[in-house]
């Protein structure tokens, strides 16, 4: 019973280390795409109003500080009341995380101003490890982008003036996919009766997602975004193989930074190697052994019915004595 309790201790030891290294592998990718300049990149391939400029170029739109793990999704967390300049204001929550511990947040959330100087619009990015399994990941997308627009009340517009509803993307980065994919999702008007055309923004809600494959793609106008992603969080290349992609490559200035969080990544990447190989290897063992007294006793009841059978026994005796089928009894004597 002791040796059970200690196995027990040990395997939940090892799910909280492994929970915990994912959960730093999560603020780790979240750090490293949240600079500016990263965004900026993203944002070029994602958003219509910034395509084909210079990322450099847009980074002076990205608004502020992004915020990263801080700004609660649930309904009645995401702003807060707060006084500025003597008077009191509905802004994002951005309080103390203790305060709304195990509430789900935005991985990154951020206003960008468009290049008319006037409009804005509010960008999150939340990245995957892989394509969920336990929910369907466009249902989440929705809801994500329903809360950055229902949100905004008291806090963009209030009361009625719902024309001052600020368009929102959420973009998701999903790694470990078949394949390399980019998919658009947003409201379409369509006539069903007649031609009239309903006036609104049917543009305020937009879903982007990104799939990363495993390995790297080539160097295509196409894939540039992804292999951007794909060497800034791939658990397959070493720290200077993602400086000559970054800084080569793409031109990205490798600031100490982005240099400290780049490192960061593939020693904690490397770490969860080492110890996934440490634990299959002890797994493996482990695993060997079990199956090296399974066959240990097969071997055994073969060369017992082999005894029996030379011994003058019959199939169907041995089978009744040993309480097996008579046909395995026969395939062994046949294949003595």
């Amino acid at each position: 019973m002791a040796e059970r309790s200690v196995s027990v201790d040990k395997d939940i030891k090892k799910s909280i280390s492994a929970t915990d290294k994912d959960a730093q592998y999560d603020e780790k990718a979240k750090n490293l795409l949240g600079h500016k300049i990263i965004l900026a990149h993203i944002l070029v391939k994602t958003i219509d109003e910034f395509k084909g400029m210079n990322p450099k170029d847009v980074v002076q739109y990205i608004e502020g500080k992004p915020y990263i793990s801080t700004v609660p999704v649930d309904t009645g967390s995401t702003n807060v009341e707060k006084e500025q300049d003597g008077e009191k204001v509905i802004g994002l929550n951005t309080e103390n995380s203790e305060l709304h511990e195990g509430l789900a947040r935005f991985d990154i959330i951020f206003y960008v101003r468009m290049k008319d100087g006037l409009s804005q619009v509010i960008v999150n990015i939340k990245a995957q490890k892989a394509e969920p399994s336990a929910y369907d990941i466009i249902n989440r997308a929705v809801f994500y982008v329903s809360r950055m627009i229902s949100s905004q009340k008291g806090r963009e517009f209030v009361n009625s003036n719902y024309n001052d509803i600020k368009r929102v993307y959420s973009i998701w980065i999903c790694m470990n996919m078949s394949q390399n994919c980019m998919n658009y999702i947003h409201f379409t008007q369509e006539s069903v009766v007649g031609t009239y055309q309903w006036k609104g923004d049917i543009d305020l809600a937009n879903i982007v997602l990104i799939g990363l494959a495993e390995d790297l793609p080539e160097k295509e106008e196409r894939y540039e975004l992804h292999r951007l992603l794909g060497a800034l969080l791939s658990a397959k290349l070493n720290v200077d193989e993602k400086f000559d992609i970054i800084g080569n490559e793409f031109d990205i200035p490798l600031e100490s930074d982005i240099r400290k969080d780049v490192n960061d990544m593939c020693n904690l990447s490397q770490g969860i190697k080492e110890q996934a190989y440490v634990e299959g290897t002890e797994n493996g063992i482990a695993i060997g052994k079990q199956e090296g007294i399974t066959i240990g006793k097969q071997e055994g009841i073969a060369e017992t019915i082999i005894k029996m059978y030379r011994k003058g026994y019959e199939p169907a005796q041995i089978s009744d004595l040993l309480d097996m089928e008579v046909e395995q009894v026969r395939e062994i004597i046949e294949n003595e």
